[in-house]
């Protein structure tokens, strides 16, 4: 009988102990699934900044690329122009020469003028 009841108080120590592992156990539990569910809920607030943050690269690339465009065709119209510039400077210099020249050949009549004006003026 004393036997028995050695074996029954081995067997509650061991079933105390069992028990006391158990709650420690489920207390590790409960604690892990705690940091769980924080690290999820921190996946989830990451992987919607990272939306957010994906979506504005997206805006910046599209802005980014049609600046590039629009800068493009600024320098396209700028070379228009500055051909357009040279081609006007050119034919501004021509209207100049040809002025010139003119002015050139009315000096030389007018006073081939007054020469002939003198001439008959003496006959």
């Amino acid at each position: 009988m004393d036997r028995i009841k050695e074996k029954m108080n081995q067997l509650r120590l061991e079933a105390d102990e069992a028990s006391a592992k158990v709650e420690e156990l489920q207390s590790k539990i409960k604690v892990l699934e705690q940091e769980n569910l924080q690290k999820e809920q921190e996946i989830t607030s990451l992987s919607h900044k990272n939306s957010v943050l994906e979506k504005e690269a997206e805006e910046a690339d599209k802005t980014l690329r049609e600046t590039n465009e629009k800068l493009r065709q600024t320098d396209v119209k700028a070379g228009h122009f500055e051909r357009k510039v040279q081609a006007l400077e050119n034919e501004r210099d021509q209207w100049e020469s040809k002025y010139e020249e003119m002015a050139k050949k009315y000096a030389e009549v007018q006073k081939s003028l007054e020469e002939f004006q003198a001439d008959i003026a003496n006959i």
